[in-house]
C-alpha cells in the first residue's frame, strides 16, 4: 500500500487508470499522481474552489496541498472489497482516536460517486496531509549523519504514541515513514494497524516480509487473523534503524524477501547469529540488537518509550550539545516530550537550586492535550505529566522530579523563564516559555518546571534568573 508523500516515479502505476490533472474528486482537484500500490492510488491535490483559496475565503487552517488516497472497490470479489473497506476503516478510526504530530493527519474521508468513471464508482477516498518525501527516498539518497538520531527519535515518538493509545502499526517500514517539508517525521499507512484488546490484537495475514518478526512467520491463523503485539513494531524498528545506517541493507542475508525471511527464522530459532553491517556505530548496534531480540518476551522490555529515552540520553552525552548545536538538541527534546504524554523538558534551575522565591504566586491549571486523558478521573499513570529539573540537559530519568501531575491539577507558579527548550505538544502548540512551580511541602527539590504548552493559562509573572546565573 502507498502513503501520501511528495512526487516520485509513478512507473508502478497503470497510466490508463490514472486520473488526469484537473480531475475533481469531491472538493479537491487532482494535480498529479504520487504513486500506487496494491489497494490504492495516491494523488496530489488542491482545493477545487480556487477562487475561495485566492480570496482568502478558506479557513486559516485549511491546507492548500493534500494527498488523496483513492481505494477502488468496483469489480472486486466480495472478500477483496471487504478487506479494502476494513483497511480504510482502520485508518479512519485510528486518525479519529489517536491523532498526533508524529502521525500523518487525516482531514476527511468519503465514498466517491463517479458516474463518468465506473471503475471508481464507490471508491473510498481518504484526504490526508501532504508530505514531501519518505524515509525510503532519503535512504536511497543517503541519510545525513547529523539527521539520523533525530529521525529515529521521531519514529520512536510516533510508535510510543500509537502503543500508548492501544494500537500496533503492523506495517512499519521506511516507505511508511514520511517527512514533512521541515524534515519532521510522520508515520503513515495504517491500513494494517491493529487495535489492542489487552496485550494483543489480531490482523489480516498480511504485511511486508522484510519487517516481520520471527514469531510472525509461524503464527497460527485464526478466524480473527494472526496475533499482533507492539513488539512486532519494535522488531520492524530495528530493521529500519539498521537500514538508516547501512544504506538500506538488511541485517539478514538473502537475495529475496523470502530468503531473508528464512534467515530471520533461523536466527529466531537460535541457529544463526545476528550480523549487522560494520557501518552501524556501537550505540546503535546495541539498540538494534535489543529491537531484534529473537522472541517477543525478550523484546518486550524494550518499548518505544524506553528506546526514545536511551536515544535522547545518548544524544545528550557530554559535548553533544556543542557538536550538534542547540537547535538540534531542541528537536530531540521536543521528540522526547511526547513520551506517554509525560516526559517534559525545560530550561531552568538545576536540582537543589530551584526553590520558591517567597514572592506572591499565581495559580496555573495543568492542561494535557491528549483528549483521552482529559476526562480521566482515576489519575491513570499513562496520563500523568512530568515536571522537569534541568532543561539544559536532554531528558533522562534523573531529569524529572518524582512528583507527577495530571490534567486539571492546580499548581502555584512564582516566576517564568522565556528562553527554554522548544517544546511541542500533541496539538502542535509550541513554546520556549517555562513556569517555575512550587511542589508540596517536604518535596525535594522544592520547585520544578512546567512548560507553557502544558497549561492554557497566561499569567503575568516576574522573570526567573537565567539558569547559567544560578549554577
Amino acid at each position: 500500500m502507498t502513503s501520501p508523500r511528495g512526487p516520485r516515479d509513478t512507473t508502478d502505476c497503470d497510466p490508463t487508470d490514472l486520473l488526469p490533472p484537473g480531475h475533481q474528486v469531491g472538493a479537491w482537484t487532482v494535480t498529479q499522481p504520487i504513486g500506487s500500490g496494491g489497494w490504492a492510488t495516491v494523488y496530489a491535490a488542491r482545493p477545487a474552489d480556487e477562487k475561495q483559496e485566492r480570496t482568502g475565503g478558506a479557513p486559516p487552517s485549511a491546507p492548500t496541498d493534500v494527498a488523496l488516497k483513492i481505494m477502488p472497490t468496483a469489480g472486486l470479489a466480495p472478500l477483496q472489497s471487504r478487506r479494502i473497506v476494513e483497511s480504510a476503516r482502520r485508518e479512519v478510526e485510528l486518525a479519529r482516536r489517536a491523532g498526533h504530530p508524529r502521525l500523518i493527519g487525516l482531514l476527511e474521508s468519503f465514498v466517491l460517486a463517479a458516474p463518468d468513471r465506473p471503475s471508481l464508482e464507490g471508491a473510498i477516498v481518504l484526504v490526508m496531509e501532504r508530505a514531501s518525501g519518505s524515509l525510503r527516498e532519503l535512504i536511497y539518497a543517503g541519510v545525513p549523519e547529523a539527521d539520523r538520531g533525530r529521525l529515529i527519535a521521531g519514529i520512536c515518538e510516533g510508535l510510543a504514541h500509537l502503543h500508548r493509545s492501544g494500537w500496533v502499526h503492523a506495517d512499519l517500514k521506511p516507505e511508511n515513514v514520511l517527512l514533512g517539508k521541515d524534515r519532521s517525521v510522520k508515520l503513515s499507512d495504517f491500513g494494517l494497524a491493529t487495535e489492542l484488546t489487552g496485550t494483543h490484537g489480531y490482523a489480516p495475514p498480511m504485511g511486508t516480509l522484510d519487517y516481520l518478526p520471527p514469531e510472525r512467520w509461524r503464527a497460527p491463523l485464526s478466524e480473527l487473523g494472526v496475533r499482533v503485539r507492539p513488539t512486532a513494531d519494535i522488531w520492524a524498528l530495528g530493521i529500519v534503524i539498521h537500514e538508516v545506517f547501512a544504506a538500506g541493507g538488511s541485517p539478514f542475508p538473502g537475495a529475496t524477501p523470502m530468503a531473508r525471511g528464512a534467515a530471520v527464522q533461523e536466527y529466531g530459532e537460535g541457529r544463526a547469529p545476528l550480523r549487522m553491517d560494520h557501518a552501524v556505530p556501537p550505540f546503535w548496534r546495541a539498540l538494534i540488537a535489543d529491537c531484534l531480540a529473537p522472541t517477543h518476551a525478550a523484546r518486550a522490555p524494550h518499548t518505544a518509550e524506553s528506546l526514545l529515552a536511551r536515544i535522547a540520553a545518548q544524544q545528550g552525552a557530554p559535548g553533544a550539545v556543542q557538536r550538534r548545536g542547540r537547535a538540534r538538541t531542541a528537536v530531540l527534546a521536543t521528540a522526547l516530550c511526547g513520551i506517554a504524554g509525560a516526559a517534559l523538558c525545560s530550561d531552568a534551575v538545576r536540582a537543589g537550586s530551584a526553590t520558591p522565591s517567597g514572592r506572591g504566586a499565581v495559580t496555573l491549571r495543568v492542561f494535557n492535550a491528549e483528549q483521552g486523558c482529559q476526562d480521566r478521573v482515576d489519575r491513570d499513570p499513562q496520563c500523568s505529566l512530568g515536571l522537569a529539573i534541568d532543561p539544559v540537559q536532554p531528558y533522562t530519568a534523573e531529569n524529572v522530579v518524582p512528583t507527577r501531575v495530571w490534567h486539571g491539577d492546580v499548581l502555584a507558579a512564582d516566576c517564568q523563564f522565556a528562553g527554554g527548550q522548544l517544546i511541542i505538544d500533541e496539538d502542535d502548540q509550541r513554546s520556549t516559555r517555562w513556569f517555575r512551580v512550587r511542589l508540596p511541602a517536604g518535596s525535594r527539590p522544592a520547585a520544578a518546571w512546567l512548560p507553557a504548552v502544558r497549561t492554557r493559562d497566561q499569567p503575568t509573572l516576574p522573570d526567573c534568573p537565567h539558569p547559567a546565573a544560578v549554577r
